[in-house]
């Protein structure tokens, strides 16, 4: 079996060009800002649909149901990502160089 054969089928992954320029262009900064802003949109949505829910405004209850759960998703998202990173961050200071 001639495994370099196999190997060069498989094409490693990459991004479009045009993905690579956005992704040049922002720093972790923007992109840690961006990402917080639509946490924070899906927040203000899952309250919308809550309040929705509450007053009976609401017309399809399954949208409104799926706007709570993914508010309540992307939050968990961004816990874990910041727990990931201070664990990172304090595993690196505890290192000795």
């Amino acid at each position: 079996m001639n495994i370099s054969s196999i190997s060069n089928s498989i094409s490693p992954l990459t991004l479009n060009n045009s993905e690579q320029k956005i992704n040049d262009n922002k720093s972790f900064q923007n992109m840690l800002n961006d990402a917080i802003g639509e946490v924070n949109n899906e927040q203000i949505e899952g309250y919308k649909a809550m309040e929705g829910i509450a007053t009976g405004k609401v017309t399809n209850l399954q949208e409104a149901v799926q706007q709570i759960e993914e508010a309540e998703l992307s939050m968990k998202l961004a816990l874990e990502t910041k727990n990931k990173a201070v664990s990172a961050y304090k595993e690196i200071m505890n290192m000795q160089i």
